[in-house]
C-alpha cells in the first residue's frame, strides 16, 4: 500500500473518529440544558450512547435521578460503570430481536414514568430505529425482522426505511411524544442522516412526522416488497384507509414542550477530515456534502475525480450510498463496495488513493468500517485469485479488500455521523 493509502488508514481516518466522539459532541451543548437543580430523567439510545450517556453523567451529576441506556451488548458493562442510578439494556442491530422488543417496552415505561415535574433528557442517536422494536399488532417480532432485512437488501433509502418502520410499530415517528405526560422533554440529536431531519434520525420517537401510511404503502411497492410481506401491507393498507392510528403530525400538541438540539453531524466528520490533510500539507480542492447513490457508482465517480487530481491534492465528500444487494450473497458493506470501485478506476495512477469511511465503525455485517485502496489495489487483488468486476457484480467486496489488504477496521466507535470519503494524489 502506498504511502497515500497509509496516511488515510493510519492517520485520516482515527483523527475523523476522534473528532465525532459522541460525548464530546454532547459537551459542547451542555449549556442548552435549563439550570433546574434536580428532577432530572435521561434515556439514551443509538449506537453512541454509552459514549453520551456517560457525559450526561459527568455533566449533569447529581442532578440525574435515573436513567436508561440502551447500547450494543459490548458496551453494556462499560456504561454500567459510569452511575449506579442508571439502567443499562443490550439491544441488536441492524435486525431487531427479543432484546429489542424489551428494550422498547422498557423505554415506554421509562418515558411514561416520569413525572410532570420532572425534565426528560433524551440522547439519541442513530441505529435506535433497530434498538426499539415494538411492533404493532397483529404484527410480530418475526415480521419485523424480515422486513428490515427485505429494506436493508432492497437498496431503499434511510428516509424510506424509516417511513415504513414508523408506520409498522409504536415508538417511531413521534408516537413516544404520546407516552409523556407532561413536563419538559429535551433531546440531544447525533444526526446520521444526511440534511440532519429530525423525524427521520432513529424514526424520530419525539419528532413530528410528516409522512403516512400511504406514502409506506408506496415505499413497499416501489422496491417490489408487497407480495413478500402480506401481513405488513395489511396493517399499512388499513392505516391508509383510516382503521390504524397515524402518527403524530406537525403541529400536534403533544410535541409542545419538546426541543431537539442536533450535536454533530456529517458536517463535523467532512471538517475534520479537511482539517486532517491540511495539517498534512495536502490542498482541498473539492468538497462535497450529501453525497449520495449507489455504492458502485459513488466509487467509480470517486475514483475520476482522484485520477484528475495535481499531486498535493484531497478531495473530501460526506454523505451515504446504498447498495441494493437483491439476490446476492456476497459479503461487504456500502463503504467496502465504494473502495473496490474506486480502485478499478485508479489501476495504475502513481501516489492516488481513497478511503470511505462509516464513522459507526461498522460498514454492513462485517468486521470493517470501510475500505481504502491505492494504484495497486486491483493488481494485489488479482494476484490473490479475485476478480474485482466479478466481487462488484455480486457485492462481494470484503473478500476483494481482504486479498489486496484494504479492510479498514477501527472498530465500533460509538458514534455514528454517516461516512467520509477521501481521495488524494500524494
Amino acid at each position: 500500500m502506498n504511502r497515500a493509502a497509509a496516511m488515510l488508514r493510519e492517520e485520516i481516518a482515527p483523527e475523523v473518529l476522534r473528532a465525532c466522539d459522541a460525548g464530546e459532541a454532547l459537551s459542547r451543548f451542555a449549556d442548552r440544558l435549563p439550570g433546574e437543580p434536580h428532577g432530572l430523567v435521561l434515556l439514551a439510545m443509538g449506537k453512541g450512547s454509552s459514549a453520551m450517556a456517560a457525559t450526561g453523567l459527568r455533566l449533569w451529576g447529581e442532578r440525574v435521578a435515573r436513567g436508561l441506556v440502551v447500547t450494543r451488548a459490548e458496551h453494556v458493562q462499560d456504561t454500567e460503570r459510569a452511575g449506579g442510578r442508571v439502567e443499562v439494556l443490550a439491544a441488536d442491530h441492524p435486525i431487531p430481536s427479543l432484546r429489542n422488543v424489551e428494550a422498547a417496552h422498557a423505554v415506554e415505561r421509562f418515558v411514561g414514568e416520569a413525572g410532570g415535574h420532572e425534565r426528560l433528557v433524551v440522547l439519541l442517536s442513530g441505529g435506535a430505529s433497530a434498538q426499539l422494536s415494538a411492533p404493532r399488532e397483529p404484527l410480530a417480532l418475526d415480521d419485523m425482522a424480515g422486513l428490515t432485512e427485505a429494506l436493508l437488501r432492497s437498496g431503499a433509502t434511510i428516509n424510506e426505511i424509516n417511513c415504513v418502520r414508523k408506520h409498522c410499530e409504536r415508538v417511531k415517528g413521534g408516537q413516544l411524544a404520546r407516552v409523556r405526560v407532561g413536563g419538559a422533554t429535551s433531546v440531544f440529536v447525533l444526526s446520521d442522516v444526511l440534511g440532519d431531519p429530525l423525524d427521520v434520525i432513529s424514526s424520530g420517537p419525539l419528532a413530528p412526522d410528516p409522512t403516512t401510511f400511504s406514502d409506506a404503502v408506496r415505499v413497499m411497492e416501489r422496491h417490489g416488497l408487497g407480495g413478500d410481506h402480506a401481513d405488513v401491507m395489511a396493517l399499512l393498507r388499513r392505516g391508509v384507509r383510516g382503521e390504524e392510528i397515524e402518527t403524530p403530525k406537525p403541529g400536534d400538541r403533544v410535541f409542545a414542550s419538546v426541543e431537539h438540539h442536533v450535536v454533530a453531524s456529517n458536517v463535523l466528520a467532512v471538517e475534520a477530515a479537511c482539517e486532517a490533510l491540511r495539517r498534512r500539507g495536502l490542498r482541498i480542492v473539492g468538497v462535497e456534502q450529501r453525497v449520495q447513490g449507489e455504492a458502485g457508482v459513488v466509487g467509480a465517480r470517486l475514483g475520476e475525480v482522484v485520477r484528475g487530481l495535481p499531486t498535493g491534492a484531497a478531495v473530501v465528500w460526506g454523505g451515504e450510498s446504498t447498495v441494493h444487494v437483491g439476490a446476492s450473497h456476497g459479503k461487504g458493506g456500502r463503504n467496502q463496495e465504494l473502495a473496490v470501485a474506486a480502485a478499478t478506476v485508479i489501476e495504475g495512477v502513481p501516489g492516488a488513493a481513497v478511503m470511505s469511511l462509516a464513522t459507526d465503525g461498522v460498514d454492513g455485517p462485517t468486521d470493517a468500517a470501510g475500505g481504502v485502496v491505492d494504484g495497486q489495489s486491483v493488481a494485489r487483488m488479482r494476484a490473490n485469485g479475485v476478480d474485482p468486476e466479478e466481487a462488484l457484480r455480486n457485492h462481494d467486496s470484503y473478500p476483494a479488500l481482504e486479498a489486496c489488504g484494504g479492510l479498514l477496521r477501527t472498530g465500533a466507535s460509538g458514534t455514528n455521523v454517516n461516512d467520509v470519503m477521501v481521495g488524494v494524489r500524494h
